[in-house]
């Protein structure tokens, strides 16, 4: 890290160290959960909100805490994408690391009021999901050194995240939601790869052994195409509750613009769009199918 000590960070570095790009990762879950939860006449407005608290108080502190971690370990300092103010020196880590625990502890709150309005047990599971946000960079062996980032990703943006929401509005989780949640995790690891990708060079100097270092760049690449795709295949299955789930497709090109960009071997900066533009993909996606699973359930009124 560096060793200046006029830390002079900004409200607009703040908020990209909180990297605004990211947190489709946590909205769309919860969308797709709040559908599948109609699906099933369970959808509650106030749980939504809840848990919609819940998963972006959540992914705020992981980016801080990946900014504090990554930045104390001095990983962050050739990266290329956007402001680091840990490594950057912008920042003292002491405050980028309270502001982590800060949205941690807001997270918590929001979660344990959702989790005593609807199941007293999804207490440990948001406990598991803040401790698995704090050790992703943090600690003495961070798991995201050692290639399981997207695995996390997956499991806690994606399958948790939507069916834990599904669980707290309609008591129950379905195949629909579990359809829903495999494509939300699948193109939200490819968010998280995309990003590894561009940062394999200064990555593997600092021995950090994400995924994308561990495959190397031409299979890294192939398997961002393949995740990114993943919720248009799920998209076919939703027809089969309702033929608007087909809506879903129209964030296709979205999805294919970023694909295009990284098989087409582009480096560094040049991959910072990709992130915007599977971010957008899953929203659009999240946001439709979750309309066409209202639709299925005769609950178009509710909206």
């Amino acid at each position: 890290m560096t060793s200046s000590t006029n830390f002079h960070a900004t409200g607009r570095d703040w908020l990209a160290a909180a990297r605004p790009y990211t947190w489709p990762n946590a909205f769309a879950p919860v969308i797709v959960g709040t559908g599948a939860a109609a699906w099933q006449h369970g959808a509650d407005p106030g749980r939504a909100f809840l848990a919609l608290l819940v998963a972006w108080a959540l992914i705020v502190g992981v980016n801080f805490a990946n900014d504090y971690s990554d930045g104390i370990r001095g990983t962050d300092q050739d990266r290329t994408g956007p402001t680091r103010i840990t490594a950057q020196g912008l920042a003292r880590p002491g405050d980028v690391k309270r502001a982590a625990f800060l949205a941690f502890g807001f997270a918590g709150l929001a979660g344990i009021l959702l989790s005593l309005w609807s199941a007293w047990w999804l207490i440990a599971v948001g406990a598991l999901c803040i401790l698995a946000a704090w050790f992703y960079t943090g600690g003495k062996n961070p798991y995201g050194y050692r290639g399981l980032g997207e695995v996390a990703v997956f499991i806690f943006f994606g399958l948790v995240a939507v069916l834990g929401t599904e669980y707290t509005q309609a008591r129950a989780v379905s195949w629909v939601g579990l359809a829903g949640a495999v494509g939300i995790g699948a193109i939200s690891a490819s968010v998280n790869l995309a990003n590894n990708i561009r940062d394999i060079p200064s990555d593997r100097a600092a021995e950090k052994i994400t995924l994308a270092v561990r495959l190397g760049d031409s299979a890294a690449r192939r398997l961002f195409a393949g995740l990114a795709l993943v919720p248009f295949a799920m998209t076919v299955a939703l027809a089969q509750v309702s033929l608007s789930a087909l809506a879903g497709l129209l964030a296709l090109p979205l999805a294919l613009q970023g694909i295009r960009i990284v098989l087409g071997g582009a480096q560094g900066p040049a991959l910072i769009p990709v992130l915007g533009l599977n971010g957008r993909a899953m929203l659009v996606w999240a946001v439709l199918t979750a309309i066409a699973l209202f639709y299925g359930a005769g609950h178009l009124h509710a909206l």
